[in-house]
């Protein structure tokens, strides 16, 4: 039987590979060291627009020496096998690097944006920034400097693509939360979602999540190691 299988992935899938969660339980996430109200939100980038652009700018770099891990993989491998069969992986992502497209899932949903495009404040126009942004870059689309901020979604801002990904959950047969911290809203309330629409759930992670008691199923150990073991058993179901 074909399946239509919904995942979503957190800052776990993507910690092998040297980029750091936001949230932990040993409390050593990136918001445990610095002050997510100074830098992700909008009122902290009008404050201090230069500060917030070179937290993004290191972050921006650690992405481009960052490469895809094991996990990453068996997902690109999972969308193929699920698509040889009829069936369809639904990949949506709270992370903002490019680590899922670099090992080869062809259709990821980012629904907090992605590190390596840069939006114009002025005119929302959208484009691929690969280097640091300064506040003398100009906006390619309406030409104004001065208004080019990470596209990445901060809080207090409404994630992208929300439309998109629950009609892609009404569609699913299994949901799926992989790294996930189970603690950031919209994306924690989707497996809840997912139970009332009688869908089976799964978590993979490193350690349980805040929403750990509302799934079906639970794998617990380093994504490496989960993700592709649960990738080969459900290809091979």
């Amino acid at each position: 039987m074909s399946r239509n299988i919904f995942v979503l992935t957190g800052a776990g899938v993507s910690a092998e590979s040297g980029l750091g969660t936001f949230r932990d339980k040993s409390g050593e996430g990136i918001w445990a060291r610095f002050d997510p109200m100074k830098l992700a939100t909008p009122e902290g980038f009008a404050a201090d627009p230069k500060t917030v652009l070179a937290f993004y700018d290191e972050r921006r770099r650690n992405l481009r020496n960052a490469r895809p891990n094991v996990a990453h993989h068996a997902l690109a491998k999972l969308e193929m096998g699920l698509a040889a069969r009829g069936g369809h992986l639904t990949l949506v992502t709270q992370n903002i690097d490019n680590l899922h497209e670099r090992a080869g899932s062809r259709r990821v949903v980012h629904m907090h944006g992605e590190l390596l495009k840069a939006r114009c404040v002025t005119c929302e126009g959208v484009d691929e920034w690969l280097g640091d942004l300064s506040q003398n870059d100009a906006c390619a689309y309406c030409g104004t400097a001065g208004g080019m901020r990470p596209h990445v979604v901060w809080f207090g801002e409404t994630p992208l693509e929300m439309s998109d990904i629950y009609r892609a959950l009404l569609r699913a047969d299994l949901f799926v939360a992989i790294g996930t911290s189970g603690a950031v809203y919209p994306a924690a309330g989707f497996v809840a979602e997912a139970r009332a629409l009688l869908i089976e759930t799964c978590e993979i992670n490193l350690e349980a999540a805040d929403n750990a008691s509302l799934f079906d199923d639970a794998r617990y150990g380093p994504a490496s190691e989960t993700v592709p073991a649960w990738v080969e058993e459900t290809l091979g179901a």
